[in-house]
This record gives structure tokens, sequence and C-alpha cells, in this order.
């Protein structure tokens, strides 16, 4: 089976999303950054809820770049984009962007930690997560 390394997901600005300057407030960007990661998770048959359940796992952001390069405003349709560029037993990371019409807004790593549900403390993924995850690991990762 072929898979595809990028994962892309829309999503539309509104009011909340704005700043008085009438530009998406900075923030904001973390959580539409989220979203596409947890969607791509989601797509994998791995959703929050289940992780926890199931694996007594939760992901927290570990670090994060990011590159403002352009705004976005009241009303676009922004895709959201994720590649897995880096797995290990603990943690993973992701080139993610941002793109209005095809022209990049921002772009960002993240490092997303694997932590235990119930102490918020490190710990390895279990290698069914993992063997899942392995497959989405962009060929091309240097990291």
């Amino acid at each position: 089976m072929s898979v595809e390394p990028l994962f892309s997901w829309p999503t539309r600005i509104y009011w909340e999303d704005t700043d008085a300057g009438g530009v998406v407030y900075h923030a904001r960007y973390v959580a539409f950054m989220e979203r596409a990661r947890t969607e791509w998770m989601r797509s994998l048959g791995y959703g929050q809820e289940r992780m926890r359940a199931e694996h007594g796992m939760v992901f927290a952001v570990r670090s994060m770049q990011m590159d403002f390069i352009r705004p976005a405003r009241l009303d676009d349709t922004l895709q959201v984009s994720a590649r897995l560029v880096q797995l290990k037993k603990a943690s993973m990371v992701f080139d993610q962007q941002i793109l209005r019409d095809g022209e990049l807004l921002l772009s960002a790593q993240v490092r997303i930690a694997a932590l235990d549900a119930a102490s918020f403390r490190p710990r390895g993924m279990d290698e069914a997560v993992l063997a899942v995850l392995q497959p989405h690991l962009h060929p091309e990762s240097e990291h």
C-alpha cells in the first residue's frame, strides 16, 4: 500500500480568529496546526480518546519553531498540512505549513512528546502505535 506522507486539513478564518488589526492572531495558528495533527492521527485510527483509553498515553507539544510569512484574514480558507519527519520511541517531529490558495503563510516544525496519561511523564509509544506511524514517516526525512 502506498502511503501519502502529507496530510492536509482545511480551515476557515472567523471573527474569533482575528485581532484588532483584522488579521489572524498569531496564537490561533498553533490551534490550526494542532487540529491538523489531531485529525491526521484520527485518520490513522488513533483519536485522542482512544490513545488515552486503550494506550494510557497522550501527546504534548515539546517544542515549536514557527516562521510567520504572510497574514491570513477574515473568511480566508486555509490548508493546514502536517508531515511526519522524525519518529522515535517517545517523540515525533512534524513539518507543518499553512497555505492560502497555494501561497505559504506559515511554516513550522513541531516536536511532540508521548506522555503517560495519568502522570504526564514521558513514556515510549506502544509498538502497535509505532507500527501504524512508521509507514507515514516522510521518506526524504533527514532529521
